[in-house]
């Protein structure tokens, strides 16, 4: 993505509670804010207007991340009509401020969002399904570029579920290949921004060490994993069947090696150098 010079406005110098965000020379607009503060959301210019909006929250049957994904010619109108659905507790919303958007725009941009919240993978969606609508060439392009400005707007907002967590390493550190070790198995991953991705085929121990039982969050990490399937049992092993994103090296650790481990001293480049040596050159 190209560089960016973003502004996010906090009107009550709370960065959890009512906030706006824009980049420069970009026509669009975004409010974001916490589901307590929706009367307040809804109270602004901007939520009379026509947009795209995402509802992130909870998923109350996996306890993983979810979000629900929609258009509006009001977003105003629209979102008083999600009150009823329990998940979520955080609610952005774009729109233009030059007022261009069409209907025909955004259910594009929705139809585009959707596809990438589900190539991504980070939350469950609760709607999958989206209005479709064909542009022109040229409108296409220009919601593409649009819809760029939110990839890049989103995260800084606080909102990941369009990140992809097998998205290409942007540095030197994060490009480097680790390995973790352990009765012959092998993971294999590399860092990233919020922690370190697992790559797919990685072999983790199929049974818990009794250590485990002190630290129930590794016990509950690999439990929500096979049943995600995320890993899944194989030849005296278990293996993991896609990318998967840890918030720290000493998590991923974890759960290959089915109980506590120090991330830093477990996870080693191709020379033998750990974590720990590589960051303290």
């Amino acid at each position: 993505m190209p560089s960016a010079t973003i502004k996010i406005y906090l009107p009550h110098g709370d960065p959890k509670r009512l906030r706006t965000g824009e980049i420069s020379n970009w026509s669009g607009k975004a409010v974001a804010g916490p589901r307590t503060e929706l009367d307040q959301l809804l109270k602004r210019e901007e939520a009379a207007n026509v947009g795209v909006y995402l509802l992130t929250g909870v998923d109350p049957l996996s306890g993983g991340p979810a979000v629900y994904i929609g258009e509006a010619e009001s977003i105003q109108s629209r979102l008083r009509q999600h009150v009823d659905k329990d998940f979520w507790n955080h609610v952005v919303y774009f729109t233009s401020k030059d007022e261009n958007l069409t209907k025909s725009h955004i259910r594009y941009l929705e139809g585009r969002l959707i596809e990438l919240a589900k190539l991504a993978g980070r939350a469950s969606l609760t709607n999958s399904q989206a209005t479709t609508s064909k542009l022109p060439e040229s409108d296409r392009a220009d919601m593409e570029i649009f819809l760029e400005k939110i990839e890049q707007l989103l995260p800084a907002l606080g909102v990941e579920v369009l990140v992809p967590i097998a998205a290409p390493p942007e540095s030197k550190e994060e490009a480097r290949l680790l390995f973790c070790e352990i009765g012959g198995l092998k993971a294999s991953g590399h860092l990233t921004p919020n922690g370190i991705v697992v790559l797919a085929q990685s072999q983790a121990v199929p049974s818990l060490r009794p250590s485990a039982k002190d630290y129930p969050w590794v016990v509950n990490a690999r439990e929500q994993l096979l049943k995600d399937g995320v890993l899944a049992p194989a030849d005296g092993y278990l293996v993991f069947t896609k990318n998967h994103e840890f918030s720290s090296p000493s998590a991923a650790a974890a759960v290959i090696h089915g109980g506590t481990a120090n991330g830093r001293t477990a996870w080693k480049d191709a020379s033998g150098k750990t974590l720990k040596q590589l960051e303290s050159v």
